[in-house]
């Protein structure tokens, strides 16, 4: 069972870290106050939601931290692959995020400023940061921190999915992709009778395209496009990317084209394949 314990400074990320957490398929909970760490460590195991847990701890519980260390040996006694991780940032970076999400403090009082109460949690949470390992995110985007949790537990993730989706403009554009290129311009099959009511998994309309060399060149030069960008976006951290191909009617030239290129990056990128106008042609590798 591993248990990852996230912790650190108002304003240092620590709900971004959590999510990057949950994307990897951990198990978690937020805002724990500590004494229910060994008793939800033990539920943990007898409902047997995974081997992945992440609790996030901190100043907003408001309550001591003295008796920390202690309690992080008994965790690993009790056979807990426990780790931590503190978050911090520079003052004026703190200060300046907290100006700009007008949050208040979870410390902060009608007597304090949120520099002083900046400076208690400091005090509160040394104990956490004292058995952790430590990352200040002043200068860090939310990819970037992302990144650096991944490689500190040493998890790649291989999360990312390519998906491509063929669809028909005249049912309208769908609102869930990040590409969308327009193949209306390829012959259309639909103006041979004998091939209107295929689809473009049927043999006779494959041997169509193929006889039409500027469907290999469209397939060709988003395939292009692709393969220079898509790295680009599983480097910052995404967890999935969507490509829209389009035709009138969403029966012919999308579903040959997003088939083909679904073929094409199977190898590199676990691909999802989805005919909007034909559902049950829907696959995946």
């Amino acid at each position: 069972m591993m248990l990852t314990l996230i912790s650190g400074l108002s304003g240092s990320g620590k709900s971004i870290a959590l999510r990057s957490l949950e994307d990897l398929g951990f198990f978690c909970v937020d805002n724990l106050p500590p004494e229910l760490l060994l008793e939800l460590t033990a539920w943990h195991r007898q409902q047997k939601t995974g081997a992945r847990l992440a609790v996030s701890i901190d100043s907003r519980s408001q309550v001591g931290f003295e008796g920390f260390p202690a309690l992080l040996q008994q965790l690993r006694l009790n056979g807990v692959n426990t780790k931590v991780l503190f978050l911090e940032s520079r003052d004026e970076i703190l200060l300046k995020r907290f100006s700009e999400t007008r949050r208040s403090h979870p410390l902060a009082s009608g007597s304090e400023t949120l520099s002083e109460a900046m400076l208690a949690e400091r005090d509160m949470l040394y104990p956490l940061k004292d058995n952790a390992f430590v990352i200040d995110t002043s200068d860090l985007s939310a990819p970037d921190l992302r990144r650096r949790i991944h490689e500190w537990l040493g998890i790649l993730s291989d999360s990312f999915v390519l998906t491509f989706e063929s669809f028909g403009f005249k049912y309208g554009v769908p609102l869930d992709v990040d590409y969308i290129f327009d193949v209306r311009c390829l012959p259309n099959p639909y103006y041979d009778p004998s091939l209107r009511d295929q689809t473009g998994y049927d043999a006779a309309v494959c041997d169509f395209f193929a006889a039409a060399p500027e469907v290999a060149a469209m397939s060709d030069d988003i395939a292009a496009f692709l393969q220079r960008w898509l790295p680009c976006a599983a480097n910052n951290m995404r967890s999935y990317l969507t490509v829209g191909i389009g035709c009138t009617g969403g029966m012919h030239r999308s579903v040959y084209i997003a088939k083909t290129l679904a073929e094409r990056f199977q190898a590199a990128y676990p691909v999802l394949l989805r005919h909007r106008q034909l559902p049950h042609l829907s696959q995946r590798w």
